[in-house]
């Protein structure tokens, strides 16, 4: 099995033609201009990997991990651009991103490897008000054996590492919501998973990552890998 790493919410940058749309810069230190932490823990895993991709691109400019018909494809800062500049946005910022990993994982399957996709994400502890409870979210198709399995184990291999985890499925989100992860099982119906991992924020200082939360997921992830 080959292992795909991603991770499409890595940095908040804003390329230089946009930047005068984001007047309040300070939305992109938030945790809806990037995924704190994510990038961090991603590059602990990135050695495990047999190919693996990221972004530093703000999701504010172009949401990587929505659909193209989502409407939440541009954000509040970009949905009202021309429809040109929305077209050079996803030619420049979407399409090659998502079409390498995609072409990755179609070539892996195609010469007779089936493949396990990480999509790397982070989570704000509070959102409208209420406390989400849970430490990491491991996000899959319910309808698929094949990843519920593997994230049970994965689970299990985690706590084994730090048993006072708090491990939850499908939560703070539902692994079949439009993303990543559902396109491509669209597209490779057989011989592909797709979990997402979604760490709580709490655990991250300074946009990195707290250690012991890593090496748990890191020591997990070798185990089962």
């Amino acid at each position: 099995m080959k292992l795909v790493l991603t991770c499409e919410h890595g940095g908040n940058e804003i390329p230089e033609a946009y930047s005068a749309y984001f007047k309040n810069k300070d939305v992109l230190k938030t945790h809806r201009g990037f995924d704190l932490g994510a990038l961090d823990l991603f590059q602990t895993l990135k050695p495990l990997a047999d190919a693996s991709y990221f972004s530093t691109t703000s999701r504010l400019l172009v949401e990587l991990n929505r659909s193209r018909n989502h409407k939440n494809l541009f954000s509040e800062f970009t949905k009202s651009l021309p429809r040109n500049e929305k077209a050079e946005i996803i030619k420049t910022h979407y399409l090659p991103y998502r079409t390498a990993v995609e072409n990755t994982i179609k070539t892996y399957i195609e010469n007779g490897d089936s493949v396990l996709h990480l999509s790397i994400h982070s989570f704000t502890p509070v959102l409208n008000n209420i406390r989400r409870n849970c430490d990491i979210g491991l996000l899959y198709d319910s309808q698929k054996k094949t990843e519920k399995q593997f994230c049970k184990q994965l689970k299990a291999q985690i706590l084994r590492q730090e048993a006072n985890l708090n491990i939850r499925f499908n939560y703070p989100y539902l692994g079949k919501a439009d993303g990543f992860t559902m396109y491509l099982r669209k597209q490779c119906p057989i011989d592909y998973l797709g979990i997402e991992i979604e760490v709580n924020q709490e655990f991250v200082n300074h946009g990195v990552m707290d250690s012991k939360l890593k090496r748990a997921l890191y020591k997990a992830l070798k185990e089962l890998y």
